[in-house]
């Protein structure tokens, strides 16, 4: 479609309604726009954006269950992707509307996960490791450094199911999307025994805990080890564990239930414009899937090795996947064991 048009067009939908505003409603991971993202998009479009925010994915599909949540546009991680397609929450994308496609990052145009990109178009992208003290010697190179001795009360684990059996299962030789029930028993038992090294299972907070040194290391997501860093500075140290470690990339997809895929494919646009998403990636520390984007970030975040590590290491990693029902069921059910515990 030509641009010029699709953007008439808006405003003709502005114009029939006169003095009202036309609305869109977002629901977002927190922490995952730069301060002028939103209203760049409500000056320049004339839409007023209701703006939502999740901590997890299992909130984000809790919420859209009942079909008529309201919400227009969503960010699902890959694995959410085809299970949401198939639970009939997500609506297909019109390309024709989306002029940016050709800035992704070429292992973002075809992902595994849905290779037409009929669903959703990757936003950013991330990773799991382990952040520790750049002090300890030896340092941390690997999952099973965590389980060590000399840990014990000083490190903690995220307190997500799929993020420590992944790193049980990782450590032990398996694949972190395992669904074979005696791999994730030998999982379950490896967490279970860490139990007493760890001081807790916590997500976010351990940001300010590590930069404070109470903590010798953590399993933490990449994007809060950047902040981390930016704070604490060569202080602390990320690390890829050797064995492997989990990869994610969250797009940005349309409810089937919304009625206002216009503009909700407007907003798309938006997002991947190279500098509105290079922004958000230098605010936020984030990976943008956006190659044109990182091509615009400062030489510091452009090249970093945390944001974007080199081929060798992005081989080592491994993206989560949708599991099945009994599968889910039984990791839901080993966590509820490992907790208790």
């Amino acid at each position: 479609m030509n641009r010029r048009l699709f953007l008439m067009g808006l405003a003709g939908l502005a114009g029939c309604t006169r003095n009202t505003t036309a609305r869109l409603n977002v629901f977002n991971w927190s922490e995952y726009v730069a301060p002028e993202t939103i209203p760049g998009f409500e000056r320049e479009f004339n839409v007023r954006v209701r703006y939502g925010v999740y901590e997890s994915a299992e909130e984000m599909l809790a919420r859209l269950m009942s079909g008529n949540s309201g919400w227009d546009v969503v960010f699902p991680p890959n694995y959410f992707i085809q299970p949401m397609v198939q639970l009939g929450l997500l609506a297909s994308l019109d390309h024709s509307q989306l002029d940016h496609l050709n800035t992704l990052d070429p292992r973002f145009r075809k992902p595994h996960w849905d290779p037409d990109l009929r669903y959703g178009i990757p936003y950013m992208w991330g990773a799991t490791g382990i952040l520790h003290q750049s002090n300890i010697q030896p340092p941390f190179h690997a999952w099973a450094d965590l389980w060590a001795p000399r840990v014990r009360n000083r490190i903690t684990m995220l307190d997500d199911p799929s993020e420590v059996l992944g790193a049980s299962l990782k450590s032990l030789g398996f694949s972190l999307n395992s669904q074979n029930p005696a791999e994730l028993a030998r999982a379950k038992d490896h967490a279970a025994l860490q139990k007493p090294l760890l001081r807790a299972y916590v997500n976010e907070i351990v940001r300010d805990q590590l930069v404070a040194g109470e903590l010798m290391a953590a399993q933490v997501w990449r994007s809060t080890a950047m902040r981390a860093i930016e704070s604490a500075g060569p202080r602390l140290t990320f690390v890829y564990p050797r064995e492997g470690y989990p990869l994610y990339a969250d797009s940005i997809a349309v409810l089937k239930e919304s009625k206002r895929r216009t503009i909700a494919h407007a907003f798309i646009n938006y997002l991947t414009r190279p500098k509105v998403a290079a922004r958000v990636s230098e605010v936020k520390l984030e990976s943008t899937c956006n190659a044109l984007a990182r091509a615009l970030l400062p030489a510091t975040l452009r090249d970093h090795p945390v944001l974007y590590p080199d081929d060798a290491t992005l081989d080592r990693g491994e993206w989560f996947a949708p599991l099945s029902g009994e599968a889910q069921k039984l990791r839901d059910r080993l966590w509820t064991e490992i907790k208790s515990s």
